[in-house]
């Protein structure tokens, strides 16, 4: 693994760790795995049309998040559910769309080296989303506490749920390339998981979450490359170890 990809796979696990958090307080753990399958359609179209599959993916994963926010508000239906219909459709019509090792790269994620379009791409929705999560992290807190006390207090509760849905959407883009559509949910989960486990208020919760991920990300890149295996997988074993042993402490 070069330096930029090092680099990059670390600003995809703070990105993961801090919107983890909020994914979870939210209790959208099982959607953040469902989210990511609205990839795929994206990944296909962009591989038939010859382009990089990422900004495939980018654009599905927005137009998810677009239809679940505009759903959730005007049927008064639950993120999860509008999340659970609009995967199961994702995964069907992108199953249609890719085959073979496609497929299974797109699912699972895949090695090799990354180009400059995908690194600068990912350097830069990672700042985004970090800046996004650090500077608005109180009003998301208001939000989930109370939508009423978050409007009296004058914060604009749509378009905040909105803007988070999209950053949700961008930090699962990061980790495609890395953990792939089945993967990527459970490095946003995890950590924060781990971290409400752990921390005692938003901020230790912000802070373990992040290093749980980086840690998860370094030792799971390391041990593929010692054992010679996809790192996707075990950066996710690495972090449900983290999770379990979170256990010994009451």
């Amino acid at each position: 693994m070069t330096f930029d990809t090092f680099l990059l796979s670390i600003a995809m696990a703070i990105a993961a760790g801090l919107v983890g958090c909020f994914a979870v307080m939210r209790r959208m753990a099982l959607a953040a795995d469902a989210m990511s399958h609205v990839a795929l359609p994206g990944i296909g179209m962009a591989l038939a049309l010859h382009i990089n599959p990422i900004f495939g993916a980018v654009a599905m994963l927005f137009f998810g998040s677009l239809i679940v926010w505009g759903v959730e508000g005007k049927a008064r239906v639950g993120a999860e559910a509008v999340i659970g219909v609009l995967f199961s459709v994702a995964l069907a019509v992108g199953s249609m769309m890719t085959s073979g090792e496609e497929l299974i790269e797109a699912l699972f994620g895949g090695a090799g080296v990354l180009s400059w379009t995908e690194i600068s791409f990912g350097l830069i929705a990672s700042g985004a989303v970090i800046a996004f999560i650090v500077t608005q992290r109180h009003k998301l807190v208001v939000m989930l506490v109370s939508p009423d006390v978050a409007r009296t207090a004058g914060i604009d509760v749509r378009r905040l749920d909105l803007l988070y849905l999209l950053t949700f959407a961008l930090t699962i883009a990061l980790g495609l390339r890395f953990l792939g559509v089945l993967l990527m949910g459970a490095l946003i989960i995890i950590p924060a998981a781990t971290a409400k486990r752990l921390a005692g208020n938003l901020t230790g919760m912000l802070v373990a979450a992040v290093s749980i991920a980086i840690l998860a990300t370094v030792a799971g890149t390391w041990l593929a490359s010692w054992l010679h295996r996809e790192t996707g997988p075990l950066i996710v074993i690495c972090a449900a170890t983290c999770f379990l042993l979170s256990f010994l402490r009451r």
